[in-house]
């Protein structure tokens, strides 16, 4: 580790003057008393490096540095700082952005006088840089009058100026240089950066070092561009969105001496105050954003489920989600995402757990109406992992399962679904096809699939449709082979006498039947009542009079889709471009046959589902599927979500596998003889 340019001073002058005070040296080197502290910790950490004792403060502002520290330059110790004289391609291309982002006029002479490289080296970097800004929609033009300058919408140069700032501050001596390369007066950045500390009081939090550090120019660069009449013109946030936070008020604290700032740039700049990371708030509630407690909670139940652990103080772990999801929320909803502090990429350590963490952010995707970005579920799963670690969890230690099942979504969910009911102590990473299951990147124990495959993990055949016979002859080879014991085998008054040891049971009789449910369950344990209550459907509630249709024959396949939809586009269940998106999974999922005389044709939900559904085409004459299967049962499946239908799917599948049941369907006369076996396994 090497020290920066200002760290490096502070400390010779510590090490030349060691009774100097804190409010001496911020005086004499123009800081701050948040740079001061920042530049300790730097010295700090740097001493450290050298196995040397840290530097410490007290409340009078004196410096205690330990004798070791003075020992070791008295023996000649050089402080190593980092060399700026050299950037490399990369760097040179952020102070060329600097540059037109600050400054007018410039020629290609200013840029070789600043970078000190030929003319022929600036093109090339100005080319890069063109490259770099593409994402932002802005581009870097040059006339005689005006010289080298960037066209864009104003609100998209921002976002560039705020990302070439973090950038910049990260260069070797990048504060000093960006000063000097700008002209940004010491007195300039005390005084924003006196206003923000305010703020800080007024909102009772605080902003993050890193945020710190660099909002103050930020601010700074920005007004410059605004008084220059660079504006933000069409804002698409409106007024009443911002206006009533606090981070509104603070704005108009930090601009109280500005009287010609618009109001599109008072909201641009509130914008930036609320999308700032912070690490500690007094106040933590939803304030302008409702239902975020809600969002976070229902995620972290999610994750839960998923991952099969048990989250210990919930609440605390709630707080701190809450504190980075606040700035994270307007980021993502207005596309302001770069600037968020924390890894960019998960280590492999954290790969699987990143994944969980990924699944679970529905809740919060909803809320904020888009997807969760990479570099956000990134700072999420950092978070997440660091409290498992905190509690002595870990998803490593923990067996992970993947289904892998070639019969298309719905029976794949339906295996899913059961496979994870069936084994409650697995963690299920996804549902796959064969193609996916060869590219599957994450690590996992177990394999299920109803088909052999090619793999070097434990692989168990189950049926995609499973009875209580194989569930229980399953569920006894895996743990017998996973664990060396069987499950079954566990007693339910055994387990309650080792409680008791440990723990004061309220209520001992409902205790043991839980208990009991739990080891004995069966089938339908495996259906779920939906969220508030609500029972899961059965075929009986899908197919009625109104969703059967008889025919003769059908002309085609894609015909027959078109006549056994027909009675859900009436209803208003289906849009009719749900019929044209199951007419091409044909191509892409063949497997929707489930018996010799029976199809579920589907689609996903976005391609036009409005509710959940099913219809039934009887066709005395086939229609040809494919070269092998000629079908005259259609049931025709419309989902939104992964579990209301599950229950009739299940019904579906007793029924597939029984081949009086289906030819008594075909054979019907009319529909009351259809119902009435349905009906059967609707009650089974």
């Amino acid at each position: 580790m090497k020290l920066d340019n200002r760290s490096s001073k502070l400390l010779e002058e510590l090490m030349s003057n060691p009774s100097v005070t804190s409010k001496d040296i911020e005086q004499k080197f123009g800081l701050t008393r948040r740079q001061l502290g920042y530049s300790i910790t730097k010295i700090n950490e740097w001493l450290l490096t050298h196995k040397l004792p840290e530097i410490q403060r007290t409340r009078k502002g004196f410096f205690i540095i330990d004798e070791s520290v003075f020992v070791t330059f008295s023996k000649g110790e050089t402080l190593r700082q980092e060399d700026a004289s050299v950037l490399s391609e990369q760097q040179r291309m952020y102070v060329i952005l600097m540059m037109l982002l600050s400054k007018d006029d410039l020629s290609l002479i200013h840029f070789t006088s600043e970078l000190k490289v030929s003319k022929n080296t600036i093109l090339s970097d100005l080319k890069q840089s063109q490259q770099f800004i593409a994402d932002y929609h802005v581009t870097i033009r040059y006339t005689r009058k005006d010289g080298y300058v960037l066209k864009g919408e104003e609100f998209q140069i921002r976002k560039l100026l705020l990302h070439v700032l973090d950038k910049f501050l990260r260069l070797k001596n990048g504060a000093d240089l960006l000063s000097r390369l700008v002209d940004i007066k010491a007195d300039d950045l005390r005084e924003v950066t006196h206003r923000i500390e305010s703020v800080e009081k007024k909102l009772n939090l605080k902003f993050t070092d890193e945020r710190m550090a660099t909002m103050p120019y930020s601010l700074i660069l920005v007004i410059r561009r605004i008084k220059k009449g660079n504006l933000i013109r069409a804002f698409y946030i409106k007024y009443e969105e911002l206006s009533d936070t606090k981070q509104y008020r603070a704005t108009e604290e930090i601009l109280y001496d500005f009287q010609d700032i618009p109001m599109e740039e008072r909201l641009f700049i509130t914008l930036y105050l609320l999308t700032t990371n912070v690490y500690w708030s007094e106040f933590l509630t939803e304030e302008a954003i409702p239902n975020l407690i809600e969002a976070l909670d229902d995620m972290l139940r999610l994750f839960e489920r998923r991952a099969v652990i048990s989250i210990q103080d919930r609440e605390q772990l709630l707080n701190k989600l809450l504190l980075h999801v606040k700035p994270a929320y307007y980021r993502i909803k207005y596309q302001l995402t770069e600037f968020s502090d924390g890894p960019q990429t998960v280590s492999q350590e954290f790969m699987e757990l990143h994944h969980l963490v990924k699944k679970s952010t529905e809740p919060l995707a909803e809320l904020i109406g888009m997807p969760i970005p990479e570099n956000e579920t990134t700072y999420l799963t950092m978070l997440i992992g660091g409290w498992l670690s905190k509690q002595g969890d870990s998803i490593k230690e923990k067996t992970k399962a993947i289904v892998v099942c070639p019969k298309g979504i719905s029976v794949s969910r339906l295996m899913y679904s059961q496979l994870k009911e069936l084994f409650p102590e697995f963690i299920f990473l996804d549902t796959l096809s064969v193609r996916e299951f060869y590219h599957y990147p994450f690590a996992y124990d177990l394999v299920f699939s109803p088909i052999a495959l090619e793999t070097d993990k434990k692989l168990f055949i189950s049926s995609s449709f499973m009875e209580r016979e194989e569930k229980t002859r399953l569920r006894k080879q895996v743990m017998l082979e996973i664990q060396g014991y069987i499950a079954s085998d566990l007693d339910a008054e055994e387990i309650l006498t080792i409680v008791k040891k440990h723990a004061v049971i309220s209520n001992e009789a409902e205790l043991t039947k839980d208990l009991y449910r739990y080891l004995h369950r069966d089938d339908a344990d495996a259906i779920r009542k939906q969220k508030g209550n609500e029972p899961a459907m059965t075929l009986a509630d899908f197919i009625t009079e109104e969703t059967i249709t008889l025919r003769d024959s059908a002309s085609s396949w894609e015909a027959a889709l078109k006549v056994g939809a027909a009675p859900l586009i009436r209803k208003g269940s289906i849009d009719r471009s749900y019929v044209d998106a199951m007419v091409g999974e044909v191509e892409k999922d063949p497997y929707i046959v489930i018996g010799p005389n029976l199809a579920i044709p589907h689609a996903t939900p976005e391609d036009g589902v409005n509710e959940v559904s099913m219809s039934l085409l009887r066709l005395k004459k086939g229609v040809a599927f494919t070269e092998e299967y000629s079908i005259q049962l259609i049931f025709i499946i419309a989902a939104l979500d992964k579990k209301k239908h599950l229950k009739a799917l299940m019904q579906l599948m007793k029924l597939a596998g029984n081949t009086a049941d289906q030819k008594a369907l075909i054979e019907a006369t009319d529909k009351e003889a259809i119902l009435d076996i349905i009906r059967k396994y609707a009650n089974d």
